[in-house]
């Protein structure tokens, strides 16, 4: 490649991420519009400089609560659910070389999805850990048995996936049994609703979690875009270049785990975001890393913001799961993109 075309690939990236950037922040003032009760933009910049001490304007009290207690705390919520999800998706789309990885590929949702009936419903652990506790430790757990039965069954790529799929099966099964057995109706509705995505209910303690595991994540990912530059390219390329294969794979699967285990244990189940974005991302930029992981990450939070939004008015009052609205939204998308990329592959 030349000079001038890497400076162009280059140009074109540093636009598409101030331009998603400016995205985001503009589709999280008007997605907080949206909903049941009509907030203008301009009541929300007003409620959000005076949060942020940047003015100070009188405000209607519901007004504000609705804006800052509700409607903000779950589009920054949904944002960082979806720029985690698809950082995540670009590191296992790269480091298995297959396409169709995504963080959910790990048995993380359905380990997580395990977890919370078996606390929401079989009430394991006496109350010290909420729904969102026994996900994460359903989601770690099934992630632990996914490296274990790979490793043992020789430790390749194909071995993992298939080692996902399977204990993806597993606890999947595994959830449905506890539902069909212990619960009663009231229960099924309540678990049957998070298992399926929800963002009700999320406060500003649940922003700061999931922002932060989202940053980690997103840092730690671009810091390597070398190495996944060359884990592209299959272990050999990587090894001949002096890096540790092993460690590097189990380490950046090991931070996938962690930071889909977070993300699922707060939001639910939100599929689709880490298989369809990177794709869409790759488009865009190009294949190289140091691209394709932020830009991955703002489409990724826009998307969601703008999800979000559409669960809260297409059935309102009535919210629509996230998850059948990633999947609604998602699976047509991925089959665009599959059939624009037809004559590149």
């Amino acid at each position: 490649m030349t000079v001038a075309r890497i400076r162009s690939a280059r140009g074109v990236a540093l636009s598409t991420v101030v331009a998603g950037g400016a995205a985001l922040v503009l589709s999280v003032m008007v997605a907080i519009t949206l909903g049941a009760a009509d907030v203008s933009l301009v009541n929300v910049r007003d409620i959000v400089g005076n949060h942020l001490g940047v003015v100070t304007i009188p405000v209607r009290e519901v007004e504000d609560a609705i804006v800052w207690e509700d409607r903000l705390p779950r589009s920054l919520v949904a944002a960082a659910c979806g720029a985690g999800l698809a950082v995540c998706g670009v590191i296992l789309q790269s480091l298995l070389r297959n396409p169709l990885a995504d963080p959910f590929l790990l048995g993380v949702s359905s380990g997580a999805s395990t977890g919370a009936v078996v606390i929401g419903i079989l009430g394991v652990g006496g109350g010290a850990l909420g729904l969102s506790g026994g996900a994460f430790v359903g989601a770690l757990f099934a992630f632990g048995l996914v490296l274990l039965l790979a490793r043992l069954s020789g430790g390749s790529n194909d071995r993992v996936i298939l080692a996902g799929v399977a204990m993806t099966q597993l606890f999947s099964a595994l959830t449905s049994f506890v539902i069909f057995a212990f619960a009663d109706s009231d229960e099924t509705r309540g678990v049957m609703f998070w298992l399926l995505g929800s963002l009700e209910g999320v406060r500003w303690d649940d922003v700061r979690l999931t922002a932060a595991v989202a940053a980690a994540g997103i840092v730690v990912c671009w810091a390597l875009a070398h190495v996944l530059d060359a884990f592209t390219f299959g272990d050999e390329v990587a090894a001949s270049l002096g890096m540790p294969v092993g460690a590097i794979r189990a380490g950046l699967m090991t931070l996938t785990a962690l930071v889909t285990a977070a993300l699922v244990s707060v939001a639910g189940a939100i599929g689709f975001v880490g298989l369809v974005l990177p794709h869409a991302a790759r488009f865009l930029v190009g294949p190289a890393h140091s691209r394709l992981v932020p830009v991955s990450a703002l489409l990724g939070a826009v998307f969601m913001v703008w999800v979000d939004a559409f669960t809260r008015v297409a059935f309102a009052p009535t919210p629509l799961p996230i998850g059948v609205a990633t999947a609604l939204v998602g699976v047509p998308a991925f089959v665009l993109i599959m059939f624009r990329r037809r004559g590149t592959t």
